[in-house]
């Protein structure tokens, strides 16, 4: 079988990097994102390619919809170059910023800025890659619990994951004929570094989250790159269209 090639957004922290890492634990190299952190992305390629596959980090801002023509150009200069390749085969859709902010507060800016790397972004960087990304591919977007359950200082962020879900039955049913499949994957509360760690780094946080989950513990990373890299295997290619929801049983 080729060698399967994922691009990963978002791929040099948090879970994007781990989706990355788990993902070419299974063999299959890597096309990850940054965007600002250069050295944080060259340390996550070098960590990939100790595992024995090839990959190659780009800079990326997923709010900047007029530099996609030329970050598609870099991903097709990539694909000859490193794989001598004409296209790739999983798109990962993970990068992300987090705002929390009430909604009878929030500005046009914070809506805007959340809009343009959750909703905009992840629309039209896909349309764009679509020509370079092969028949019989996947795609795994990123929502969250948060288009599920609702929590006070996420009516914004939660709104644009909402969308998110919803554009993914879209862009399933209508990338169908070229038999790829897209889904949807939404996290519960992890212990990263987004909005500054609060989750990984405040016991009362931490602990509150835990006694409101199912199986008693907040998420950890390698609990959501695994599931990522499982949902974009060739054996759930029957799977279409879903939202999986991977919170341990997060507010039930």
């Amino acid at each position: 079988m080729t060698q399967r090639i994922a691009l990963v957004t978002g791929g040099s922290r948090g879970l994007g990097k781990n989706a990355a890492l788990m993902l070419a634990e299974r063999g299959t190299a890597v096309i990850l994102t940054y965007n600002s952190n250069q050295q944080a992305a060259d340390e996550v390629v070098a960590e990939i390619e100790g595992k024995g596959v090839k990959a190659v980090a780009l800079q990326l801002n997923v709010g900047d919809v007029a530099s996609f023509e030329a970050f598609a150009l870099d991903v097709q200069h990539q694909l000859k170059n490193v794989w001598n390749r004409d296209t790739f085969d999983y798109l990962l859709n993970n990068a992300g910023v987090g705002i929390a902010v009430p909604f009878a507060e929030a500005s046009e800016a914070q809506f805007d800025e959340l809009m343009n790397i959750h909703f905009k972004g992840p629309f039209f960087l896909t349309q764009r890659l679509l020509p370079l990304l092969a028949d019989g591919g996947r795609i795994l977007n990123v929502s969250s619990g948060l288009a599920r359950f609702a929590l006070p200082g996420y009516a914004t962020y939660g709104a644009m994951k909402g969308a998110m879900e919803v554009l993914t039955r879209y862009q399933a049913k209508e990338l169908g004929p070229r038999g790829i499949s897209v889904n949807i994957i939404a996290p519960g509360a992890i212990e990263t570094d987004f909005r500054g760690g609060e989750v990984r780094d405040n016991p009362q946080i931490n602990k509150h989250i835990a006694g409101q989950t199912a199986l008693g513990r907040v998420g950890k990373p390698d609990d959501i790159g695994g599931a990522m890299a499982a949902l974009l295997s060739d054996d759930l290619a029957w799977m279409n269209a879903q939202r999986v929801e991977v919170s341990g049983g997060m507010f039930l």
